[in-house]
């Protein structure tokens, strides 16, 4: 009996995993001060060149395993269908594009560091709920999802102090809004 060959099917979101894993067992052997120096984000002097590089590089840093799970289960999920929609080239510039908003907001907003993918999260959970846009409507289920995940984040957030940056959550599904939407109006049409 023949074994079937593994396919590399979704080469952004497993180098993303890949990445992200590196990170946290770079992590857990230094100590927690590689993931504060390069994955996460917060406020330092604008000519502090890591200022820059740590925009884009807290979405790979993650507190401890269970945060990394939570976060990669979903990616892991959620990002194969996307690339296959989106194409892996788009899909890394979404995730790019998302990371350096959330990054700005937390910097810019904040006074507390940010670490993790959970705006990507969000990103691939509300794009995933951009798949059946067309022609001026909008899903209900994607009213739906944008209501209970953003809700739930702005409610949180103005609530509980749970040390989760529920302004990163958001960013994230809005990005995913605009991403979804802008990919279905470029669409062409169904004749």
């Amino acid at each position: 009996m023949k074994l079937p060959k593994i396919e590399f099917n979704a080469p952004v979101t497993i180098s993303f995993s890949v990445i992200a894993f590196l990170a946290l067992i770079f992590g857990y052997a230094t100590l927690g001060q590689s993931t504060k120096m390069l994955f996460t984000c917060y406020k330092t002097a604008w000519t502090d060149p890591m200022q820059y590089v740590r925009l884009f590089t807290y979405i790979f840093g993650h507190k401890d395993i269970t945060h990394f799970v939570n976060n990669f289960t979903t990616i892991i999920l959620l990002g194969p269908m996307l690339e296959e929609k989106y194409g892996s080239k788009d899909l890394a510039g979404m995730i790019v594009i998302t990371a350096l908003i959330g990054g700005l907001v937390n910097v810019l907003f904040t006074t507390t560091g940010v670490l993790g993918a959970s705006g990507i999260v969000f990103l691939f959970i509300i794009l995933c709920s951009c798949t059946s846009v067309s022609d001026g409507k909008i899903p209900l289920t994607l009213v739906l999802v944008v209501a209970i995940y953003i809700g739930q984040e702005i409610l949180t957030g103005l609530t509980v102090n749970d040390n989760i940056s529920h302004l990163g959550h958001i960013v994230g599904g809005v990005c995913g809004i605009a991403f979804g939407l802008f990919y279905q109006r470029g669409k062409p049409k169904a004749s």
